[in-house]
Formats: C-alpha cells, sequence, structure tokens
C-alpha cells in the first residue's frame, strides 16, 4: 500500500487539531497507535493515553476515540458498549481494533456509534480509518487519503451502489440482463424494464435457491484459491451475498466473524464491505434476542427477493458458475 497521506491543518495551530484518545492495555500497542494519531494529523488529548478501557470509558470523550480490545472480557465489553453509546450522543468516532476470536463479541458491542472496527489491523488499516473518521467529523479539512487508497475506497463504494441499485431493479420484479455484473448493457439491450407500464407491475417472488446449490458454488470459488493468489479472484460483495442467501435458505443465523471468512478477504477489508453493504441497504444487522451482546447479519428482503429472481434466471445451469 502506498504511503497514507493525512493532514488536518497542520500548518495552523496545534491545539485546533480535533483530539484523540488511545485505550490499549499494552505499551507496545499503546506507542504505536500514538505514532499513528501524529502521523494522521491529530493530537493527543491531555491524559489521552488510558491503559485501562474500563477507566477510560468515564472519561470525557475525545473528537476520535481509539480503542484496543484485543479479548472479549466482560469487564472490557461492558466499558466498550457505554462508550459505543456515549460516541452515538456526542458524534465522536471510535475506531476499535480487536481480534479474530473476540470479534463477535466486540461487534456485538457497536450498535450505536458506526464505529470502525479493524481485526489485527495492520498500521495502514488503522491509518485508513484514522483518515475517514477525521473526514467525518464536522467541520473537517482533513487532506485525502494516498491515491492508491482513494481510489480503492472508492471502488469499493461505487460497486455497492452499483449492486444496490440493480438488487432494487431486481427486487421490484424488473428483469435485466446479468444482474450483477458491473459492465453497462449493451446498445441493443431492451426489454419490459424500457416501457412505462412494465415497472407499475410486480412479478411473483420466485423460491430462493436450494442451499446445496449454492454451497457448491462457493466451494467451486474457493477452488481456485488453490492454484491462483486468491486476491486475483477477490469479489468479497459477490461471496458475501452468496453466504448469506445460502444461510437464509438454510433459516440459520451467519455471524460477523463467520461472514468474515466467507467473504475470502482479510477480516478488516470484509468489514469495511459489511459496512457499505448495510449502508447501502443491501444487508442489515440483526440483534440477538436472547444475548443484546450478539449481532448477526442477514440480507435485507429486497436483497433476498433480488437473489431469488437472479438464481431464477440462471436457471439449471447456475451450478456451473464460478
Amino acid at each position: 500500500m502506498g504511503q497514507v497521506d493525512f493532514a488536518y491543518d497542520m500548518a495552523g495551530d496545534a491545539s485546533a487539531r480535533p483530539a484523540a484518545a488511545v485505550f490499549a492495555d499494552s505499551p507496545d500497542v499503546r506507542n504505536e497507535i500514538d505514532e499513528d494519531v501524529v502521523a494522521a494529523g491529530l493530537r493527543l488529548a491531555p491524559g489521552g493515553v488510558i491503559a485501562s478501557l474500563s477507566e477510560g470509558a468515564v472519561r470525557p470523550l475525545a473528537d476520535v476515540v481509539i480503542i484496543d480490545c484485543p479479548v472479549a472480557e466482560a469487564a472490557a465489553l461492558a466499558a466498550l458498549a457505554r462508550l459505543d453509546i456515549r460516541a452515538a450522543r456526542s458524534g465522536a468516532q471510535l475506531v476499535v481494533s480487536t481480534a479474530m476470536d473476540a470479534l463477535d463479541a466486540v461487534f456485538g458491542c457497536l450498535d450505536q456509534s458506526h464505529a470502525q472496527v479493524l481485526v489485527d489491523p495492520s498500521r495502514g488499516d488503522r491509518l485508513v480509518a484514522l483518515g475517514r473518521a477525521l473526514a467525518l467529523l464536522p467541520g473537517s479539512r482533513v487532506r485525502d487519503l494516498s491515491e492508491e487508497d482513494r481510489l480503492t475506497l472508492l471502488r469499493l463504494t461505487e460497486q455497492v451502489s452499483e449492486i444496490a441499485a440493480r438488487v432494487e431493479r431486481l427486487s421490484a420484479g424488473l428483469p435485466g440482463k446479468g444482474a450483477f455484473r458491473f459492465e453497462s448493457p449493451t446498445n441493443d439491450f431492451r426489454g419490459e424494464a424500457d416501457t412505462a407500464e412494465s415497472k407499475l407491475l410486480r412479478q411473483p417472488r420466485p423460491p430462493l435457491p436450494e442451499p446445496r446449490l449454492v454451497r457448491q458454488i462457493i466451494r467451486q470459488r474457493r477452488m481456485r484459491d488453490r492454484y491462483f493468489d486468491p486476491t486475483l479472484f477477490a469479489d468479497p460483495a459477490w461471496d458475501i451475498l452468496l453466504d448469506l442467501t445460502a444461510a437464509r435458505a438454510e433459516h440459520a443465523r451467519v455471524s460477523v466473524t463467520s461472514l468474515c471468512i466467507a467473504s475470502g478477504v482479510p477480516p478488516t477489508t470484509a468489514l469495511r464491505w459489511i459496512g457499505q453493504m448495510v449502508e447501502s441497504g443491501l444487508l442489515e444487522r440483526v440483534e440477538d434476542e436472547t444475548d443484546r451482546r450478539r449481532a448477526f447479519i442477514a440480507l435485507t428482503d429486497r436483497t433476498a427477493d433480488a437473489m431469488a429472481r437472479y438464481f431464477e434466471e440462471l436457471g439449471k445451469g447456475a451450478d456451473k458458475l464460478v
């Protein structure tokens, strides 16, 4: 990844820069985060480097709060949930790093503030998250990411928006060519979607595909990883949709950890995709009714409807697709 270039009025008064607080038990992690905070153009709030998450949960919030919570201990999770509520009320930006084993518990605590969650992040991952946090602050004048990172995030947003638009069209019962392909239709494309009358009609919703068929397609996609670099064919949005389609047909719930694995990309990257797809209305967060500390990810009804129509259009040849 190219060098990330963040700056928040670096030439001006340092005291005018947004303040950051850091909560991390490990001294090495605290020192690393401190350096990243300065590199991002933030300033550390007075007393803003705190070892105990429980202690930090009762202190005044800074503009950006960076938390390292690698272990799902009860006291830390309770403090994290309190910070999430306070950040949602104050507008503070949360950036939370954790480990894969603790991801479900940490994710379940963060349902109010739209926190950015990172899994075993590199310093580049953290800098990207800090740059986004700065950009979301009121009155932000943060400079953009490096060209490479800016294009990556732009591509993610554009692709998810394109998928959402096609899902909207399919869920309204409007047939089209290549429901989830990113290229534009050819000039000779014609269909019912071109007529005003057809737009007023909603076709009956077909059933979801057999979960065994979807799981077979997923296995075929994963087979490519034996022979090629997995990043060559990385398509996290589609892998996420496939996994959740199979789970819905199986009446199964999917944790965020499981979905990150199914995406075929690093967990932090998967979480960015999941967050963007939730914001676009493709996916939804579903709270666990028996344990408020847990949450699951599911297709929205319109996305499930679109996936059903997509597989109906593919017909019997769907098992040959990867």
